[in-house]
């Protein structure tokens, strides 16, 4: 997402962009697997993403913070029981907001439905489902 500013505006956007992030206990967490269409690769969705994630962030006061994870292709051995198949290339969106229905609201506005059918185009779904939070810790 680093395209999104200019040269001077860099290493101010980098540390805003990837820098640690506060989740409060009283928040709501949205889990959003994106699977991407066959033959596209994440450069490709990066921008879309970005307006996205941008509009967002600039946009909606009930909005905590975000991260986005590429899938990297590992299943954990150890962590995981039952059967699984291949999971395919797809994106995690995870967002943190002050209630549920604040992310609904959000959601529901033409801009964010306009910047989220822009990341659409490179996939095939999208699967969006809510947590409450139950405990946190850090070492």
């Amino acid at each position: 997402m680093r395209w999104l500013w200019s040269s001077h505006w860099t290493r101010i956007q980098t540390t805003l962009m990837f820098g640690p992030i506060t989740v409060p206990y009283e928040c709501v967490m949205l889990y959003n697997v994106a699977r991407l269409k066959k033959d596209i690769d994440f450069d490709d969705v990066e921008f879309a993403l970005g307006e996205m994630c941008n509009h967002v962030k600039e946009t909606y006061d009930g909005f905590i913070a975000g991260q986005v994870y590429r899938y990297a292709g590992f299943i954990s051995d150890e962590g995981s029981v039952g059967e699984y198949g291949e999971e395919g290339d797809h994106i995690a969106i995870v967002t943190y907001w002050k209630s549920f229905e604040e992310h609904e609201q959000s959601h529901k506005d033409l801009p964010f439905k306009q910047a989220f059918s822009g990341l659409m185009e490179y996939c095939t779904d999208t699967k969006e489902l809510g947590y409450n939070l139950l405990w946190q810790g850090e070492k």
